[in-house]
């Protein structure tokens, strides 16, 4: 899937929140980099980490609290 459709079913998941889905999408990102398992059924080893982070959010894997 391109990254302009992941971005928008993840922007759908928080409420349209960029600054939120860029928030999260970082800390899941620095999670998996320093060893944290994907939650996604395929292959990840030859993506980023932060297009890893952006689609378990866009699938609903992982959610995003919307509370600060």
């Amino acid at each position: 899937m391109r990254t302009e459709q992941l971005t928008a079913q993840a922007l759908e998941k928080v409420d349209f929140d960029k600054y939120l889905l860029a928030n999260a999408v970082g800390k899941r990102a620095e999670a998996i980099a320093n060893g944290a398992p994907s939650v996604l059924d395929i292959d990840t080893s030859d993506m980023k980490f932060t297009d890893i982070a952006l689609q378990e959010i866009a699938e609903g894997k992982i959610t995003v609290s919307l509370e600060g």
